[in-house]
């Protein structure tokens, strides 16, 4: 899948002149770097983009985020090398690693290391008010559900959730802004959506016509975790205008990666900026609450880079050697 670069930030000297960081070891770094994120429309755009030049303007070294298919295609873009970092969610991180991944099947993707907690992603359903859908069991037989672009987290998981809940319909890719706006217009019934809160496209969707954003019953979200690598998630009732009370989903967690041949002492400040400065991350989006080192332990998946381990094990975070790359 043809990428783009979407946004960089200059390498500006004066940065690396007042930055302490300039003045450790930097041998091996490279000149520039490449976040790969998602779709526009997205947590994983808004958050990588803002990440990136963060990264960049505080270590003083050029990079920017490029627009990618989601998880799946990071974890083989990074692997390759192609990409220094990318964003994932830890279920699509473990079939890609297992050679399990739809975009290259076969090949184990052993090549990309974690980095830090991002947050976790919870997985929502979205319609129009106007449809008269107010739970997964109102969805019509024959709908067309809007699953985001294709490899993604929502793509990979929720249709095979649908399934097992029972729900036929018709599938639908394409970037969340696309799918948002497809809804509004009656093109499709539902939008499956699996991203950071509050999801760009939703909070966008909700202003210009009435939406449900519509929870799991007990017994769906205990089907879903009984069969899916995902957890019970509450969605805070402040988090959209259209909701006015906490919603009961279930979410997986995401976790930023770097291809484990990238220079430790490039990992390390990288892990240290981004763990020692929440408010900034907050500030990017509000996901980034979680983005803290106490979720350093919910990933159970990718072997940690020998930076970001570093870093971990010095603020009394420890992460066993056999979980290093």
């Amino acid at each position: 899948m043809k990428t783009q670069v979407v946004m960089a930030a200059a390498f500006a000297s004066t940065l690396v002149v007042a930055n302490p960081a300039a003045a450790q070891d930097r041998s091996g770094w490279p000149e520039n770097f490449t976040v790969g994120t998602a779709s526009q429309g997205g947590t994983y755009f808004a958050y990588g983009s803002g990440w990136a030049n963060f990264v960049a303007e505080s270590l003083g070294v050029s990079g920017g985020a490029e627009i990618t298919g989601g998880p799946m295609q990071n974890m083989a873009l990074v692997h390759t090398g192609d990409l220094q970092f990318g964003l994932t969610t830890m279920g699509p991180a473990r079939e890609s690693m297992d050679g399990n991944s739809p975009l290259a099947p076969g090949m184990k993707m052993d090549n990309v290391c974690a980095m830090f907690p991002m947050y976790e992603t919870p997985f929502s359903v979205t319609a129009l008010s106007s449809s008269g859908i107010t739970s997964i069991a109102d969805i019509p037989a024959g709908s067309t559900i809007g699953f985001g672009p294709a490899g993604s987290t929502s793509d990979t998981y929720f249709p095979r959730m649908m399934e097992t809940l029972g729900v036929d319909f018709e599938r639908r890719n394409g970037s969340w802004s696309d799918l948002g706006g497809q809804l509004q217009d009656g093109l499709i019934d539902v939008v499956a959506f699996a991203a950071g809160i509050p999801i760009p496209a939703v909070s966008q969707l909700e202003v210009q016509a009435d939406v449900n954003i519509i929870e799991m019953t007990d017994a769906e979200a205990k089907t879903i975790t009984d069969n899916y690598p995902v957890s019970e998630f509450i969605i805070p009732a402040s988090t959209y205008q259209s909701l006015e009370k906490p919603s009961r989903v279930v979410s997986m967690w995401n976790f930023a990666m770097a291809n484990c041949d990238l220079p430790e002492s490039l990992v390390y400040e990288i892990t240290k900026l981004t763990m020692e400065n929440n408010d900034r991350m907050v500030s990017i989006h509000k996901a980034s609450r979680n983005s803290v080192p106490q979720n350093y332990s919910k990933n159970n998946v990718l072997p940690w880079h020998p930076g970001a381990a570093r870093w971990f094990n010095e603020n009394g975070y420890a992460i066993e050697a056999s979980m290093i790359k």
